[in-house]
């Protein structure tokens, strides 16, 4: 490197979410920082997050329940909630003047319902704190001296710093830059990383009567999934119909645990459509609406009874002799048929979905190996770590990005 080139107190290698919030606390505290982004622009990620609505944190606000969402990380993270949490967050966007409207399952969005503005907001905190941005600087190498990183050689020239924050990312949307690079500099360094896999992922499935809903959503279901014939879990809330199985928030958060199910197991599932409802009670239900409409075309009476956009599919599913049969001349066997697919429509999971359209995706450094009251590494003596480099499983619905701000923030207020 040449010996007249710039120095720098902090180098901050990936402009995502976790890695512009390091940036910008460690600049805010005096700090001459650079951000080394591959892409053309920072925050490529954040654009897309939450739909394209960017579910920013999960309004949460005990710290102790908050981590709890978090599995075997939960211990680690009591300190890291305590120094910036889901209040921190809420109260960082209200100051840049982007105030967070708390939804469904408390999961937190900006009130303008607009990705792009985060990221803008996050770029405007980078110019306000003077972080020096540079993009389309991929990193290709760091070089390492006594347990320190001495410089990171990038496409655009080599770069030196006292200190270094990866926020490289996992694996989830590899088409947003999270390819995983960090994960081979973190080996290269000493650090102990565990394989990704997509978490929080929609599922496949095997039958063509649930690729046939494609687009239909169901707000209140209940799933049971099943491993060799025998009762794994189940989970309540929204399923989306896709053209390859299911998805929606209930999935992808049934996803990790399905991972494990298959491993081993033919795993199958049921989808209980009226959860709330026992099978004598709509059994009442329907034959009243028979009764009621005793010379319609029953296809026509089902169309009232099942959830919208379901009456055509599950018709077929009832194969019945005559789909024009009117609805007094239904049996006694079919309409307890009819119950059956509406309390336990049978499936069969037959994978999950890749990397590609994974929402999250776990693996990275164990917290063992990071001191997460400052997400220094314990490894190496210069170096912090943030956001999904580390190996944190965790469901949707706003805990991946606050983990981001609070680690991002953490690793900026102690570098």
């Amino acid at each position: 490197m040449q010996k007249d080139a710039k120095r720098y107190d902090v180098i901050v290698i990936g402009g995502g979410a976790s890695g512009m919030m390091a940036a910008g606390r460690a600049a805010e505290r005096g700090k001459s920082v650079l951000l080394l982004e591959k892409n053309a622009a920072v925050g490529k990620k954040l654009d897309i997050t939450g739909g394209g609505r960017c579910n920013i944190t999960n309004a949460e606000f005990d710290r102790r329940a908050f981590a709890k969402h978090y599995g075997a990380a939960e211990q680690f993270l009591y300190s890291p909630l305590s120094q910036f949490g889901v209040q921190d967050t809420f109260d960082f966007f209200a100051k840049r003047g982007l105030p967070l409207v708390v939804e469904a399952r408390k999961r937190a969005f900006p009130e303008t319902q607009k990705s792009p503005d985060v990221t803008c907001l996050m770029k405007k905190y980078l110019t306000d704190t003077g972080v020096v941005v540079m993009n389309r600087a991929a990193v290709k190498g760091l070089t390492i001296v006594r347990n320190r990183i001495e410089e990171a050689k990038t496409t655009q020239g080599t770069f030196a710093a006292d200190t270094f924050v990866i926020s490289t990312g996992g694996v989830s949307h590899p088409e947003t830059g999270s390819t995983g690079d960090g994960f081979k500099w973190l080996t290269e360094l000493g650090h102990s990383v565990k394989a990704s896999t997509p978490t929080i992922v929609p599922l496949k499935i095997k039958e063509s009567w649930v690729k046939s809903l494609a687009g239909v959503s169901l707000s209140f279901m209940k799933i049971v999934f099943f491993a060799d014939g025998k009762r794994a879990f189940s989970k309540t809330g929204k399923i989306l119909f896709t053209h390859f199985g299911l998805s929606g928030p209930l999935i992808l958060n049934s996803a990790s645990e399905v991972a494990e199910l298959l491993k081993y197991a033919e795993v199958t599932a049921t989808i209980d459509m009226y959860p709330d409802t026992d099978f004598a009670a709509l059994e009442r239900q329907i034959i009243a609406k028979i009764d009621a409409n005793k010379n319609k075309d029953f296809k026509n009476v089902l169309a009232e009874v099942v959830p919208h956009g379901l009456a055509k599919t599950i018709l077929e599913l009832l194969t019945l002799p005559n789909e024009n049969i009117k609805a007094h001349s239904v049996t006694k066997e079919e309409r307890k048929r009819l119950i059956h697919i509406l309390k336990g429509a049978p499936l069969t999971i037959s994978g999950l979905m890749g990397f590609d359209r994974a929402v999250i995706s776990d693996g990275g450094v164990p917290l063992t190996e990071v001191d997460t009251r400052t997400m220094r590494s314990l490894v190496v003596e210069n170096l912090y770590l943030t956001g999904d480099v580390l190996h944190i499983n965790r469901p949707s619905g706003g805990y991946s990005l606050q983990l981001c701000w609070t680690t991002g923030y953490v690793a900026g207020n102690n570098v």
